[in-house]
């Protein structure tokens, strides 16, 4: 798709949110003024009002995608949300549900019988119905599995025995499997014969009578070939495959590089067992570059915009109460020298500038390590050379710009040791904000957590009272 045309279809999707809006507001409008009316038809107009608004917004939503959908549900306030779910058609609440955000999906099943939530759950395929089971009521997930004949409570329970982060939690089992010993012929009337291919079908998997995989046949090769040729002849016999246990991300980043659009999963004995999709990738993707953002700002997990305050304050008041420490701690380390700052009022002036501009030095390192992490482009063999780049960035970046403030400091106030104080304090904090920026993430990531957790909290903290000090103290030491 070309930028233009992403460009219309987001453009597009605004317009319909708009459009949502509008009718709920009209809605809403028309609503308090028929409440202040008075007269014997007052029920009946209402009544009449209330479904041809009502009838409108359902065909509004008709039309839409069900990404759309899920994308204007998240877009409203939560009794907004509720109205428009309620005109959404019973058969499409499954593919909405697994759209929507994880905080939005809680609020939508909240607002769900337990019938509603089999029906729209018995129109999902079972690595769908893995997914969205452990949010459903656990009699409902009971009575779903009891519902499901035994191939699909077998892939279920399949899907659900791993850990969400692993390749077995996001397979997909609807796959297309052919025999290398027949003819490319006989694989076109095979096709044929079926209702529709399974979404992202690029190619087709080869296996033996044992159900081992032995290669993979893309749908190009199948096309362009002599039908009268072999399987065996055309097929790819070294596939990129995977197995159930492997970490998804990892087969996030195989995709990206070597452009896959699907891929086998393969058990320890080769036999082929589920595929992975491009689709399961991009969201995979999605979802971490979006925990990661909220873990470096010290959040604990997606958080729906239009959620209670009690709720929204649970999820942020973790990280802001150890900010509210480190911040504690710089005051006290300002506390240390108020001597200082009342003989040299300029103190007070420059001294933010230090801490701030480590702040964002470490930041930047830290985004890197961690995307460096990401991609396991870290390793124990090039630690200590990444260590020493960053400090010879952060030497260089000190002389550089503390050079530029001190010399600003310098015509500001007519003191040039107060300009060679300002260039020191600056190059050290900003080495202190690289040493900060390699360790944190490194050492989060040594003990088991996420290196991105509160780490620009922490570096923050760090380099605010490691400025302070440094700059306090230099200028006590050689200006007092």
């Amino acid at each position: 798709m070309t930028e233009v045309e992403v460009k219309k279809t987001q453009e597009s999707l605004q317009d319909r949110l708009a459009q949502v809006v509008e009718l709920l507001q009209r809605q809403r409008v028309v609503e308090d003024l028929t409440h202040r009316q008075e007269g014997h038809h007052h029920d009946r107009v209402e009544n009449l009002v209330h479904r041809q608004n009502l009838v409108e917004l359902q065909r509004k939503l008709d039309d839409l995608h069900s990404a759309d959908v899920a994308y204007i549900l998240e877009a409203l306030p939560l009794e907004e949300r509720l109205t428009v779910w309620q005109l959404v058609k019973a058969e499409r609440d499954g593919d909405i549900l697994l759209e929507v955000s994880d905080s939005v999906r809680e609020t939508l099943i909240a607002d769900m019988d337990d019938h509603e939530l089999l029906a729209a759950a018995k129109e999902m395929d079972a690595d769908e119905l893995a997914d969205l089971a452990p949010e459903l009521p656990r009699d409902v997930v009971h009575e779903l599995m009891e519902a499901l004949d035994g191939q699909q409570r077998e892939r279920v329970r399949s899907a659900l025995s791993y850990d969400e982060e692993q390749v077995g939690a996001l397979m997909d089992f609807e796959m297309v499997t052919i025999r290398e010993d027949v003819s490319l012929e006989v694989v076109l009337r095979y096709l044929r014969r079926l209702k529709e291919l399974p979404s992202h079908t690029d190619k087709l998997f080869v296996v033996d009578y044992d159900g081992v995989l032995k290669g993979v046949l893309p749908i190009k090769r199948l096309l362009v070939n002599d039908p009268d040729k072999q399987v065996s002849e055309v097929m790819a016999s070294d596939p990129v495959s995977f197995h159930p246990d492997e970490d998804a991300y990892d087969a996030a980043q195989a995709f990206e590089r070597y452009d896959l659009i699907s891929a086998p999963v393969v058990d320890k004995n080769d036999k082929l067992i589920g595929r992975l999709t491009i689709d399961e990738m991009v969201d995979l993707i999605r979802e971490e570059s979006e925990t990661e953002v909220l873990n470096m700002a010290g959040l604990r997990e997606e958080e729906d915009i239009f959620a209670s305050v009690w709720k929204s304050l649970r999820n942020r008041w973790a990280w802001l109460a150890i900010n509210l420490i480190t911040a504690f701690v710089a005051s006290r380390v300002i506390g240390l020298f108020e001597g200082s700052i009342e003989k040299l009022v300029a103190l007070a002036a420059l001294m933010p500038i230090v801490a701030g501009i480590g702040g964002n030095s470490g930041n930047q390192t830290i985004t890197m390590i961690v995307r460096a992490m990401a991609l396991d482009q870290v390793s124990t063999g090039n630690t200590s050379r990444l260590m020493r780049k960053e400090l010879a960035v952060a030497l260089i970046n000190g002389l550089v710009w503390g050079g530029v403030i001190g010399a600003v400091a310098y015509m500001l106030y007519g003191s040039w040791s107060l300009g060679v104080v300002m260039t020191a304090a600056m190059t050290l904090n900003l080495l202190l904000a690289a040493l900060m920026g390699v360790l944190i993430p490194m050492t989060l990531a040594r003990l088991g957590r996420d290196p991105a957790m509160g780490a620009s909290v922490m570096i923050t903290a760090m380099t605010d009272s490691g400025g302070f000090f440094i700059f306090l103290g230099l200028a006590t030491i050689f200006l007092l």
